[in-house]
């Protein structure tokens, strides 16, 4: 019998993954499930975008493969992206690569960076795939707590307590995912100055800047984070382009560099048409950013009903496209909670445990869901 490969022992299947097959099945029996539990944007691509993508698969070379380091005019335009929107200035030549979705960059830079027992600082709760990919690489996840009492944020004096000689790489995602925490400019200053003192590569996972966020901040923008900071983004939530499968990281060209290696023994570069809607993407104007905050806030003030509903409190400040809930003190477990709501209300929603055990006694709502059907879970919820 063909065996597979140990390193599959060490994670289990993504949990949307396995969840989505029973919410799929209760469907397919006639449940009028609504789904609150995935950030997956519903809402389309600008026009612009689509345009883009349709003119360009037409153009000469637009079938071949294309370059690992992705079109020069995709890495100009990410590099005045950043530069408009975060005050970084990044190099298009040297310290920008595009990605086939920053989920592909963790993987990436973990092959990059991390060696065979190597300790990687993943924060609890945070997203699972730091985790499942620190051990697929046959590194050591070590969790650091975040709490609510502590705005989601570090205690970075009690990390630096323990031996972090071993610790080669950290992962941070402010705006933070799940929780819609914002990090202040002091903050990410404060962990910088953390990985220098630590010779701990830093990597800000940054998605959500531009969704009900209005002071988007990169980790890139603190002084002397070159030395020791990468940062991923996404099309993904921005713009809408989750299925398209477009990200970036940028840093110094050293580490840029290190990520290529892998990157370039892994895919053919990306499709010419998908980098063509990107540069129009990220060419989008003001409005796009104020059309995409006005949907999402009238979407949040109905899902705040919705914990209200529940019983449930939440950071009215938090930001991204999500709604942290902390459980009434009644309700401990949020799986069960989950279930409960599912199977009697026919209403899907995330448990705080999938990101960590610190999520345990919170929920996820997910702002992906149209008004209408909000609404519907509204009055299910109040019979």
């Amino acid at each position: 019998m063909i065996r597979t490969a140990d390193r599959l022992h060490t994670v289990e299947e993504y949990y949307f993954s396995r969840k989505l097959r029973e919410v799929r099945k209760l469907m397919a029996q006639g449940k009028p499930i609504i789904n609150m539990g995935i950030g997956s944007p519903d809402l389309a691509p600008s026009d612009a975008v689509i345009a883009s993508l349709q003119e360009s698969v037409i153009e000469a070379g637009a079938h071949q493969y294309q370059s690992y380091q992705g079109l020069p005019e995709l890495r100009e335009t990410i590099s005045r992206f950043y530069l408009e929107k975060f005050g970084v200035n990044a190099d298009p030549a040297s310290e920008i690569l595009p990605l086939m979705g920053s989920k592909e960059g963790i993987m990436h830079i973990s092959l990059a960076f991390l060696n065979e027992g190597d300790e990687v600082l993943i924060p609890n709760p945070g997203y699972p795939t730091y985790n499942a990919v620190t051990k697929l690489v046959g590194a050591k996840p070590r969790l650091y707590s975040l709490s609510e009492e502590e705005g989601w944020f570090p205690d970075l004096n009690h990390l630096e307590r323990d031996d972090l000689e071993k610790v080669k790489l950290m992962w941070v995602s402010y705006p933070h995912m799940p929780t819609g925490a914002t990090a202040s400019p002091e903050q990410l200053a404060a962990l910088v100055a953390f990985a220098q003192r630590n010779d701990i590569l830093l990597v800000n996972d940054n998605p959500y800047s531009f969704v009900l966020s209005r002071n988007p901040v990169s980790l890139l923008s603190i002084p002397g984070a070159g030395s020791v900071a990468l940062e991923l983004n996404s099309l993904s939530k921005t713009f809408n382009m989750a299925g398209w499968r477009v990200g970036m990281v940028l840093g110094n060209a050293r580490h840029i560099e290190a990520i290529l290696k892998v990157k370039s023994n892994m895919d053919s570069g990306m499709f010419y048409g998908i980098q063509k809607g990107a540069i129009a993407a990220l060419n989008s104007g003001a409005e796009w950013f104020e059309h995409l905050d006005e949907i999402y806030e009238a979407r949040r003030t109905l899902m705040f009903e919705v914990a209200d509903l529940l019983r449930c409190q939440y950071d009215k400040e938090a930001v991204g496209m999500f709604v942290w809930c902390k459980l009434p003190p009644d309700t401990s477990d949020a799986e069960t909670f989950i279930d409960d709501l599912l199977h009697k209300k026919d209403i899907f929603i995330a448990p705080g445990t999938i990101f960590g055990s610190n999520g345990e006694g919170y929920i996820r709502l997910s702002l992906c869901v149209k008004q209408e059907k909000i609404k519907e879970a509204i009055g299910r919820l109040k019979k």
